[in-house]
């Protein structure tokens, strides 16, 4: 559903639980509070906020039976037709709450998801959220049938001997196949994309991060592109991958992905694909950090631990501290170490670029150097696939016959070269010479 349409606000009630089993694990003091801007962005407008403890959650109703008769009561009284919850219900939690409160009840994952529908632009994205839409329905759609359990006869209404239900289950499962088959043909393009990548020796450099940390503004400082920044969840829900302009960075991509939140679950994550092979391919993760957020360790930890859920926490990662300028510590040119993979930047004042880029070239193994070589004439296939990959920039010829080649090359790259027979150095060229 395209943000530009505008409807009414829908009046909500939120409710979320502290259980007594979570007072050991960490927990960022301000969940309610990012709870309330996903249901905000959602287009809701908060009319009551029930906020309680409990022992452990309850099998039919998740909440106790109290606290559900004291929220029917709050829906009544405002004339809500929305309940939100902050957790993850079961099917039948939801079916129950609904009949409870005869009001539609949402749980954190279909939050989540509608904000997912607004967002998406492209077609591989609608086709993912719609995916992960389906497979979150699948399970719950005895509620909107209840009334259909049996196959009504008559004349125009006698079936093929399914229910209803069991009908909407089968077209369903047909859609999500039919979803799956195009994503499928989408992923074998971006596989030829990748294959091209890696034949040509680029890097592939994924932005990561919690959400609305500043990943597309320094994603736009990076390749000089135009995405869309904006202040509010999920501002950047489609994978776009674009080259670097940054000089001195050789044939570097970025790619730009969703961010990350807590409590996501990572089956909703496997619906985007797309962006997941964009993360299992990249050679280097920048974890991007508002360092302005007073909840920045926590983010940060839960980055890294959705980052292990879908087992990429393997590749190298570079910690960009970013919004430098808004910390009150104002020694962070000082705290850059490029070397040990953490720079401090602001990608909005275009600070810390520079140390970003040494501690990319470094950690990518990507130094790019420029270099004489002597080539063996026989090696007429080396000598074409460097300049197919744009790697010389002056070729000469010495009087033995030997092929002279200046190389702008990464450092990895020049290694390979010199490691086969034929390819050697070359120091007669001075500086001044050329």
């Amino acid at each position: 559903m395209p943000e530009s349409l505008e409807y009414p606000l829908q009046k909500t009630v939120i409710v979320q639980i502290e259980f007594a089993k979570e007072k050991a694990n960490s927990s960022s003091e301000n969940v309610f509070n990012e709870f309330k801007d996903l249901v905000i962005s959602s287009g809701a407008e908060i009319t009551y906020e029930n906020l309680g403890k409990q022992i452990k959650p309850t099998s039919a109703l998740f909440i106790s039976k109290g606290r559900a008769e004291r929220i029917r009561d709050q829906v009544q009284e405002v004339g809500c037709d929305l309940v939100i919850f902050n957790h993850d219900l079961s099917p039948s939690q939801e079916r129950n709450l609904e009949t409870l409160f005869k009001a539609r009840v949402l749980d954190r994952t279909g939050l989540i998801l509608d904000i997912f529908a607004k967002r998406a632009a492209s077609h591989v994205g609608k086709l993912q959220v719609e995916l992960a839409q389906l497979s979150h329905l699948s399970s719950r759609l005895v509620r909107g049938w209840s009334h259909l359990e049996r196959q009504k006869g008559g004349i125009g209404l006698r079936g093929p001997g399914e229910t209803q239900l069991e009908t909407d289950r089968r077209l369903i499962n047909q859609r999500i196949k039919a979803i799956k088959k195009k994503l499928n043909k989408s992923s074998k393009q971006r596989e030829v994309n990748r294959y091209s990548r890696k034949k040509s020796n680029q890097n592939l450099v994924a932005l990561v991060g919690y959400t609305n940390v500043g990943k597309t503004t320094l994603f736009n400082l990076l390749t000089g592109n135009n995405q869309l920044v904006a202040d509010k969840p999920f501002a950047t829900l489609d994978s776009v991958t674009r080259r670097n302009v940054i000089e001195g960075l050789g044939g570097v991509l970025f790619s730009d992905t969703v961010g990350f939140i807590s409590d996501l679950p990572t089956d909703l994550i496997e619906s985007f694909k797309a962006t997941l092979d964009e993360l299992k391919s990249a050679n280097l993760l920048l974890h991007v950090i508002d360092i302005s957020d007073p909840e920045y360790i926590f983010k940060m930890t839960q980055v890294s631990r959705i980052l292990e859920d879908l087992k990429i926490s393997h590749i190298t990662q570079i910690k960009v501290i970013n919004k430098c300028d808004k910390t009150l510590k104002k020694d962070f040119k000082q705290k850059s170490d490029p070397k040990k993979g953490e720079v401090w930047v602001s990608a909005k004042n275009n600070i810390g670029i520079d140390e970003l880029k040494n501690a990319i070239n470094i950690h990518s193994e990507k130094v790019i150097k420029k270099q004489w070589v002597k080539i063996k004439a026989s090696l007429g296939k080396t000598r074409s696939r460097l300049y197919s990959l744009g790697r010389v920039l002056e070729e000469r010829t010495t009087d033995s016959g030997l092929i002279q080649l200046h190389l702008e090359v990464g450092e990895t790259e020049l290694n390979n070269l010199l490691s086969q027979n034929g390819i050697e150095l070359d120091n007669t060229i001075t500086k001044e010479a050329i």
